[in-house]
Protein backbone atom coordinates (compact mmCIF):
# COMPACT_ATOMS: atom_id res chain seq x y z
CA UNK A 1 0.00 0.00 0.00
CA UNK A 2 1.75 3.22 -1.15
CA UNK A 3 1.34 6.67 0.96
CA UNK A 4 -0.39 9.62 -1.20
CA UNK A 5 2.96 11.26 -1.65
CA UNK A 6 3.42 15.05 -2.32
CA UNK A 7 4.73 14.99 -5.53
CA UNK A 8 6.16 18.72 -5.01
CA UNK A 9 8.69 16.91 -2.55
CA UNK A 10 11.80 15.37 -3.87
CA UNK A 11 12.50 11.59 -3.50
CA UNK A 12 15.63 11.48 -1.36
CA UNK A 13 18.16 10.67 -4.03
CA UNK A 14 16.77 13.62 -5.74
CA UNK A 15 17.67 16.12 -2.86
CA UNK A 16 20.27 18.58 -2.90
CA UNK A 17 23.23 17.54 -1.32
CA UNK A 18 25.31 19.05 1.22
CA UNK A 19 28.75 17.13 1.54
CA UNK A 20 27.96 14.54 -0.62
CA UNK A 21 24.55 13.59 1.34
CA UNK A 22 20.95 14.77 0.60
CA UNK A 23 19.75 17.16 2.48
CA UNK A 24 16.40 19.87 2.39
CA UNK A 25 18.14 22.53 4.03
CA UNK A 26 17.03 24.28 0.69
CA UNK A 27 13.76 22.63 0.53
CA UNK A 28 11.78 24.88 2.29
CA UNK A 29 12.82 27.76 1.70
CA UNK A 30 14.46 31.12 4.12
CA UNK A 31 13.82 32.54 6.75
CA UNK A 32 12.31 30.92 9.38
CA UNK A 33 11.84 27.74 8.24
CA UNK A 34 14.90 26.33 8.33
CA UNK A 35 14.02 25.73 12.21
CA UNK A 36 11.16 23.46 11.90
CA UNK A 37 12.85 21.27 9.03
CA UNK A 38 9.49 18.27 8.44
CA UNK A 39 7.61 20.46 10.43
CA UNK A 40 7.01 22.76 8.12
CA UNK A 41 4.81 20.34 6.73
CA UNK A 42 2.45 20.79 9.25
CA UNK A 43 0.77 23.48 7.48
CA UNK A 44 -2.61 25.25 8.58
CA UNK A 45 -4.85 23.18 6.63
CA UNK A 46 -3.64 20.28 7.24
CA UNK A 47 -4.20 20.99 10.92
CA UNK A 48 -7.92 22.19 10.32
CA UNK A 49 -8.13 18.49 8.81
CA UNK A 50 -7.16 16.17 11.59
CA UNK A 51 -8.89 18.14 14.02
CA UNK A 52 -11.93 16.12 11.94
CA UNK A 53 -10.57 12.60 12.92
CA UNK A 54 -12.00 13.27 16.76
CA UNK A 55 -14.87 11.10 17.22
CA UNK A 56 -14.86 9.57 20.78
CA UNK A 57 -12.92 12.53 22.57
CA UNK A 58 -11.02 9.88 24.09
CA UNK A 59 -7.40 11.35 25.22
CA UNK A 60 -4.50 9.52 25.39
CA UNK A 61 -1.29 11.35 26.79
CA UNK A 62 1.75 9.92 25.26
CA UNK A 63 4.27 10.95 28.08
CA UNK A 64 6.53 8.39 30.02
CA UNK A 65 6.75 8.71 33.52
CA UNK A 66 9.25 11.15 34.10
CA UNK A 67 10.91 8.88 36.67
CA UNK A 68 11.37 6.19 34.02
CA UNK A 69 13.75 4.71 33.12
CA UNK A 70 15.06 4.32 36.64
CA UNK A 71 17.78 4.53 36.15
CA UNK A 72 18.39 6.92 32.91
CA UNK A 73 19.66 5.14 30.11
CA UNK A 74 23.41 6.55 28.68
CA UNK A 75 24.90 7.63 31.64
CA UNK A 76 22.07 10.14 32.50
CA UNK A 77 22.12 11.15 36.06
CA UNK A 78 18.80 10.89 37.46
CA UNK A 79 17.24 14.13 39.14
CA UNK A 80 15.57 14.52 42.41
CA UNK A 81 12.91 16.01 43.21
CA UNK A 82 12.35 18.52 46.01
CA UNK A 83 8.86 20.18 47.17
CA UNK A 84 9.69 23.26 49.13
CA UNK A 85 8.20 24.13 52.63
CA UNK A 86 7.01 21.58 55.21
CA UNK A 87 3.66 20.00 55.70
CA UNK A 88 2.07 23.07 57.16
CA UNK A 89 3.28 25.81 54.66
CA UNK A 90 0.62 27.37 52.89
CA UNK A 91 2.43 26.38 49.50
CA UNK A 92 4.71 23.86 47.55
CA UNK A 93 6.90 24.52 44.85
CA UNK A 94 9.06 22.13 42.75
CA UNK A 95 12.80 22.30 42.45
CA UNK A 96 14.19 19.78 40.08
CA UNK A 97 17.71 19.14 40.38
CA UNK A 98 19.85 17.89 37.86
CA UNK A 99 17.25 17.14 35.24
CA UNK A 100 18.15 15.81 31.90
CA UNK A 101 15.37 16.65 29.36
CA UNK A 102 16.29 13.60 27.58
CA UNK A 103 15.99 11.08 30.68
CA UNK A 104 12.67 10.40 30.06
CA UNK A 105 10.09 10.55 26.82
CA UNK A 106 11.56 13.33 24.61
CA UNK A 107 11.97 14.86 21.25
CA UNK A 108 15.24 15.24 20.12
CA UNK A 109 15.80 18.76 18.65
CA UNK A 110 18.25 19.93 16.17
CA UNK A 111 20.75 21.13 18.81
CA UNK A 112 21.10 17.67 19.49
CA UNK A 113 23.28 16.01 16.82
CA UNK A 114 25.32 17.32 14.31
CA UNK A 115 26.86 16.11 11.16
CA UNK A 116 30.31 15.24 10.73
CA UNK A 117 30.10 16.10 6.84
CA UNK A 118 28.77 19.73 6.61
CA UNK A 119 30.36 22.64 6.81
CA UNK A 120 29.87 25.50 9.87
CA UNK A 121 28.31 24.18 13.02
CA UNK A 122 26.76 21.18 10.96
CA UNK A 123 23.51 21.53 12.82
CA UNK A 124 20.29 21.33 10.56
CA UNK A 125 20.01 24.58 7.86
CA UNK A 126 23.46 25.66 8.52
CA UNK A 127 22.11 27.74 11.87
CA UNK A 128 24.69 28.25 14.34
CA UNK A 129 24.62 25.62 17.06
CA UNK A 130 22.79 28.02 19.91
CA UNK A 131 20.19 29.71 17.42
CA UNK A 132 18.73 26.69 17.07
CA UNK A 133 16.41 25.57 20.29
CA UNK A 134 13.43 23.32 20.82
CA UNK A 135 11.71 26.91 21.80
CA UNK A 136 10.51 27.66 18.09
CA UNK A 137 8.83 24.72 17.89
CA UNK A 138 7.14 25.69 21.19
CA UNK A 139 6.26 28.53 19.85
CA UNK A 140 4.86 27.53 16.85
CA UNK A 141 3.46 23.97 18.41
CA UNK A 142 2.63 20.91 16.81
CA UNK A 143 -0.56 19.74 15.89
CA UNK A 144 -1.71 17.45 13.44
CA UNK A 145 -2.80 14.01 12.25
CA UNK A 146 -1.02 10.86 13.47
CA UNK A 147 -0.72 7.61 12.02
CA UNK A 148 0.54 4.43 14.63
CA UNK A 149 2.50 1.54 13.10
CA UNK A 150 2.11 -0.74 15.76
CA UNK A 151 5.04 -3.05 14.52
CA UNK A 152 5.08 -5.03 18.11
CA UNK A 153 1.70 -6.38 17.44
CA UNK A 154 2.16 -7.42 13.90
CA UNK A 155 5.50 -8.93 14.19
CA UNK A 156 4.16 -11.15 16.80
CA UNK A 157 1.07 -11.71 14.76
CA UNK A 158 3.08 -12.79 11.83
CA UNK A 159 5.31 -14.67 14.33
CA UNK A 160 8.22 -13.17 14.56
CA UNK A 161 7.99 -10.97 17.54
CA UNK A 162 10.60 -7.87 18.50
CA UNK A 163 13.19 -9.28 20.39
CA UNK A 164 12.95 -6.28 23.81
CA UNK A 165 16.07 -7.50 25.19
CA UNK A 166 18.34 -7.25 22.49
CA UNK A 167 19.47 -5.38 19.70
CA UNK A 168 16.89 -6.34 17.33
CA UNK A 169 17.00 -4.57 13.78
CA UNK A 170 13.64 -4.14 12.07
CA UNK A 171 13.94 -3.22 8.52
CA UNK A 172 12.81 0.54 7.17
CA UNK A 173 10.70 -1.47 4.67
CA UNK A 174 8.54 -2.81 7.48
CA UNK A 175 6.87 0.33 8.62
CA UNK A 176 5.02 -0.66 4.84
CA UNK A 177 4.50 -3.59 5.66
CA UNK A 178 2.77 -3.00 9.11
CA UNK A 179 0.61 -0.18 7.29
CA UNK A 180 -0.61 -2.42 4.96
CA UNK A 181 -1.23 -5.10 7.37
CA UNK A 182 -3.26 -2.63 9.89
CA UNK A 183 -5.30 -1.35 6.17
CA UNK A 184 -3.15 1.83 7.55
CA UNK A 185 -2.84 4.57 4.81
CA UNK A 186 -0.11 7.49 5.46
CA UNK A 187 -0.31 11.01 4.61
CA UNK A 188 1.73 13.85 3.70
CA UNK A 189 2.68 15.65 6.84
CA UNK A 190 2.00 12.96 9.09
CA UNK A 191 3.58 12.52 12.24
CA UNK A 192 4.30 8.96 12.30
CA UNK A 193 4.00 6.92 15.66
CA UNK A 194 6.02 3.52 15.98
CA UNK A 195 5.42 0.96 18.92
CA UNK A 196 8.13 -1.73 19.62
CA UNK A 197 6.71 -2.79 22.92
CA UNK A 198 9.87 -1.73 24.43
CA UNK A 199 7.74 0.47 27.60
CA UNK A 200 5.97 -2.74 28.26
CA UNK A 201 8.57 -4.76 27.80
CA UNK A 202 10.70 -2.69 30.15
CA UNK A 203 8.00 -2.00 32.47
CA UNK A 204 7.68 -5.50 33.15
CA UNK A 205 11.73 -5.72 34.41
CA UNK A 206 13.06 -6.48 37.67
CA UNK A 207 15.01 -3.72 39.48
CA UNK A 208 17.96 -5.70 39.23
CA UNK A 209 17.91 -5.72 34.99
CA UNK A 210 16.83 -1.74 34.97
CA UNK A 211 19.83 -1.34 36.66
CA UNK A 212 21.99 -3.74 34.46
CA UNK A 213 20.47 -2.19 31.12
CA UNK A 214 21.61 1.29 32.68
CA UNK A 215 25.29 0.65 32.03
CA UNK A 216 26.04 2.26 28.74
CA UNK A 217 27.68 -1.07 27.36
CA UNK A 218 25.07 -3.45 28.36
CA UNK A 219 22.20 -1.46 26.55
CA UNK A 220 20.85 -3.40 23.39
CA UNK A 221 17.48 -2.44 22.42
CA UNK A 222 15.73 -3.18 18.67
CA UNK A 223 15.29 -0.17 16.81
CA UNK A 224 15.02 -0.21 12.60
CA UNK A 225 18.45 -0.75 10.91
CA UNK A 226 21.07 2.11 10.86
CA UNK A 227 21.77 3.25 7.81
CA UNK A 228 20.95 5.54 4.71
CA UNK A 229 18.14 3.04 3.67
CA UNK A 230 16.48 4.05 7.13
CA UNK A 231 17.14 8.11 6.04
CA UNK A 232 15.91 7.09 2.69
CA UNK A 233 12.42 5.52 3.67
CA UNK A 234 11.48 8.11 6.29
CA UNK A 235 12.03 10.98 4.12
CA UNK A 236 10.19 9.26 1.08
CA UNK A 237 7.43 8.84 3.23
CA UNK A 238 7.23 12.56 3.28
CA UNK A 239 6.09 12.75 7.23
CA UNK A 240 6.41 15.41 9.63
CA UNK A 241 8.22 14.12 12.64
CA UNK A 242 8.81 10.65 14.48
CA UNK A 243 7.77 9.17 17.56
CA UNK A 244 8.77 6.06 18.86
CA UNK A 245 8.20 4.06 21.78
CA UNK A 246 12.25 2.49 22.21
CA UNK A 247 15.33 4.80 23.34
CA UNK A 248 16.72 5.04 19.87
CA UNK A 249 14.08 5.03 17.25
CA UNK A 250 17.06 3.17 15.26
CA UNK A 251 18.99 -0.28 16.81
CA UNK A 252 21.17 0.56 19.84
CA UNK A 253 24.27 0.34 19.99
CA UNK A 254 24.89 1.72 16.80
CA UNK A 255 26.82 -0.85 14.38
CA UNK A 256 24.76 -3.90 15.86
CA UNK A 257 23.12 -4.10 12.73
CA UNK A 258 26.14 -4.64 10.64
CA UNK A 259 29.43 -6.02 10.30
CA UNK A 260 32.28 -5.91 13.10
CA UNK A 261 34.59 -4.80 10.85
CA UNK A 262 32.10 -2.26 9.10
CA UNK A 263 31.60 -0.50 12.61
CA UNK A 264 35.48 -0.37 12.99
CA UNK A 265 36.28 1.66 9.90
CA UNK A 266 32.97 3.88 10.53
CA UNK A 267 34.14 4.53 13.99
CA UNK A 268 37.78 5.63 12.62
CA UNK A 269 35.93 7.82 9.92
CA UNK A 270 33.56 10.20 11.69
CA UNK A 271 32.20 11.29 8.36
CA UNK A 272 30.96 8.11 7.47
CA UNK A 273 29.00 8.30 10.93
CA UNK A 274 25.47 7.81 9.60
CA UNK A 275 26.36 4.80 7.98
CA UNK A 276 25.90 3.23 11.25
CA UNK A 277 23.92 6.07 13.79
CA UNK A 278 21.19 7.40 11.59
CA UNK A 279 20.72 10.29 14.10
CA UNK A 280 23.43 12.00 11.87
CA UNK A 281 21.13 12.50 8.58
CA UNK A 282 17.95 12.84 10.26
CA UNK A 283 18.27 15.16 12.71
CA UNK A 284 20.87 17.65 11.11
CA UNK A 285 20.70 16.64 7.28
CA UNK A 286 17.52 15.87 6.82
CA UNK A 287 15.53 17.88 9.53
CA UNK A 288 13.23 15.25 11.03
CA UNK A 289 12.33 15.64 14.38
CA UNK A 290 12.88 12.39 16.43
CA UNK A 291 10.35 10.84 19.31
CA UNK A 292 11.62 8.56 21.81
CA UNK A 293 10.84 6.10 25.04
CA UNK A 294 7.16 7.67 24.11
CA UNK A 295 4.30 5.62 25.61
CA UNK A 296 2.13 4.14 23.25
CA UNK A 297 0.87 1.07 24.85
CA UNK A 298 -2.53 2.48 25.58
CA UNK A 299 -3.40 4.04 22.39
CA UNK A 300 -1.82 0.86 20.83
CA UNK A 301 -4.50 -1.11 22.76
CA UNK A 302 -7.21 1.13 21.72
CA UNK A 303 -6.57 0.83 17.95
CA UNK A 304 -5.97 -2.53 18.19
CA UNK A 305 -9.70 -3.07 19.35
CA UNK A 306 -10.96 -0.11 17.19
CA UNK A 307 -9.06 -1.30 13.88
CA UNK A 308 -8.69 2.58 13.76
CA UNK A 309 -4.99 4.00 13.79
CA UNK A 310 -5.18 7.49 12.51
CA UNK A 311 -5.50 10.03 15.46
CA UNK A 312 -5.78 13.93 16.26
CA UNK A 313 -2.20 14.76 17.59
CA UNK A 314 -0.86 18.18 19.67
CA UNK A 315 2.47 18.55 20.97
CA UNK A 316 3.64 21.92 23.37
CA UNK A 317 7.38 20.96 23.63
CA UNK A 318 9.04 23.35 26.45
CA UNK A 319 9.50 26.71 26.10
CA UNK A 320 12.99 26.20 26.45
CA UNK A 321 15.63 28.88 24.72
CA UNK A 322 17.84 27.18 22.47
CA UNK A 323 16.51 24.03 24.36
CA UNK A 324 18.14 21.10 23.03
CA UNK A 325 15.35 18.63 23.62
CA UNK A 326 12.13 18.49 25.55
CA UNK A 327 9.66 16.02 26.53
CA UNK A 328 6.99 16.03 23.95
CA UNK A 329 3.99 16.69 26.15
CA UNK A 330 2.14 14.87 23.15
CA UNK A 331 -1.62 14.17 23.02
CA UNK A 332 -3.26 11.42 20.71
CA UNK A 333 -6.95 12.28 20.60
CA UNK A 334 -9.48 9.98 19.26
Amino acid sequence: MSPPFDSALPDYDDLPREAGLPSSWSVWGDGDARFFGCLNLLTPERTARAANLVREGRVFPLNWSMGLPDPPLFGRAPFRHEVTGGASSTSHDDVLHGWNTQSSSQWDGFRHIRSHVTAGTGHYGGVDDDEHGVHHWARRGIAGRAVLADIGRWRAAVGRPVRCDDADPIEPTEILECLEHQGTVLETGDVLLVRFGWIDWYEAQSAATRRTIAEVSALRTPGFRSGEQLARTLWNLHISAIGCDNPAVEVWPPGASTSPEHEAEVRADRTRMHEIFTHTILLPLLGLPLGEMWNLDPLAMHCAITGRYECFFTSAPLNLPAGVASPPNALAIV
